[in-house]
């Protein structure tokens, strides 16, 4: 496919703007990118979409969302209004997770998917959580995935908030779907470890956890630090922080990816460095649970690599960058604060080396060798786009909801903003069926 006479935001490492750019690929990946009248001499025979001056850039990435929480939306929370980090738990994703039955995590994935698609978010790394039907929840996430036709990365959340027995299925249901993806490979499924939080995981666990995991060429997703809870729980049950004690343990490493890190001290930076752990940012669900602001450009300055999530929020990461870019310049009192492009390398550069961990192939960039994941946006510049200002084009102009075709491995997803993959309508429906039994189930509770 000869995707011509578009304005061409490449990323990677050879940032530019083409102004009348094209792309070019076969199967799904990327061959050649360049000018439209160069490529199509090149690729005479090619099937072409004319893209009609849109902006062609690489899909978005979401470095940790949580599809089961889909069904929170609108729900209201039994009892008094939860005025911290623990009782938003408690009270909230703690009883939600558990009513959830192997369909409900299927269509809480679906209906994120649809969101996706629709704000070009091409490559998603979920982190699962259903207590009550742990066996084969993965296998129903990535069912939903495939019929998605997004590049999706999976894990289970290992805790012992349900008991021994629920550790135990959570590590059992890693291991499985790890051990099917080595025997059957997709570049569009990925998978992890999962853990919840170092305060829900003995040190029994966290050694078991290890201990599967030998052989399996993973490493861990968890979140970390989220709040001040996290490391407050830490010093007075282990009498040492949350990032030496996962340390110890084994936890941290380059294919490990922790959320959060908002109460990482200076002595923990420096573990996450040495141990070249990535690190994912969710500025709107940490500006909603009020637990704080990471330091993220400390956390880069320290050699980290830090990407961007959104922590089950709506998949259109062009909001998660619009509020990146705001929350750090509030929180500091400085306008300099979080650059553009900084942010850009955030964004894609960081997000692309955080994939690494999960796909085979680069993403995030319009570069020969990279994914074929690509979207389309009708926006529309009145000043001039060029490489120098394109991150304050995206930030200031640009959102999802420009989106109007989205290619995820050469396959085209949604064109004219008409999804392809999956019937939005009726996942809608479906839903709204499963919904009030999940709202019953968890007022009951």
């Amino acid at each position: 496919m000869l995707i011509t006479h578009g304005k061409v935001m490449t990323f990677g490492d050879d940032a530019r703007v083409i102004d009348d750019g094209a792309v070019y690929y076969e199967g799904d990946a990327i061959v050649a990118v360049g000018e439209s009248a160069e490529l199509t001499a090149q690729y005479p025979q090619a099937e072409t979409l004319d893209a009609g001056g849109k902006i062609i850039m690489p899909g978005m990435v979401c470095a940790h969302t949580h599809f089961y929480g889909g069904f929170a939306r609108g729900m209201a929370i039994p009892g008094p209004a939860p005025a911290n980090f623990m009782q938003v738990l408690e009270q909230l994703w703690w009883k939600i997770d558990r009513a959830l039955t192997l369909e409900d995590s299927r269509y809480s994935a679906l209906v994120a998917l649809v969101d996706a698609i629709r704000h070009g978010t091409t490559t998603l790394i979920d982190h699962h959580a259903s207590p009550a039907h742990i066996d084969g929840s993965l296998d129903a996430l990535a069912d939903a995935a495939t019929q998605s036709g997004l590049r999706v990365g999976l894990c289970y959340e290992v805790t012992d908030r349900n008991g021994a027995d629920g550790a135990r299925a959570g590590i059992a249901e890693n291991v499985r779907f790890l051990k099917r993806l080595q025997a059957n490979p997709d570049p569009k499924l990925g998978a992890s470890f999962g853990l919840h939080a170092a305060f829900t995981v003995s040190n029994d666990t966290l050694e078991a956890c290890v201990d599967a995991a030998q052989g399996l060429k993973t490493g861990f997703h968890i979140h970390v630090a989220e709040d001040k809870a996290d490391e407050e729980l830490s010093l007075a049950e282990h009498g040492i922080r949350v990032t030496p004690r996962l340390a110890q343990h084994g936890i941290l490493g380059p294919r490990t990816l922790v959320a959060h890190a908002i109460y990482v001290n200076d002595a923990e930076m420096e573990v996450l460095a040495a141990t070249e752990t990535k690190v994912s940012h969710q500025p709107r669900s940490n500006m909603n649970n009020a637990v704080g602001v990471a330091p993220v450009e400390t956390l880069m300055d320290c050699g980290i690599t830090v990407g961007l999530g959104n922590d089950g929020f709506t998949n259109n990461m062009f909001s998660e960058i619009h509020t990146a870019y705001l929350l750090h310049k509030i929180a500091q009192g400085d306008p300099r604060a979080m650059a553009g492009d900084r942010l850009m390398e955030i964004a894609f550069a960081n997000n692309a080396k955080i994939a690494e961990i999960f796909f085979p192939r680069p993403v995030g960039s319009l570069t020969p060798g990279a994914f074929a994941d690509i979207i389309l946006l009708d926006y529309a510049p009145y000043t001039p786009l060029t490489g120098g200002n394109a991150p304050w084009q995206l930030i200031f102009g640009m959102d999802g909801s420009h989106v109007t075709h989205t290619i995820c491995g050469g396959q085209l997803l949604m064109a004219d903003r008409q999804l392809l993959t999956l019937d939005e309508e009726a996942i809608a429906a479906n839903a709204l069926e499963l919904a009030p039994d999940i709202w019953q189930r968890v007022a009951e509770m």
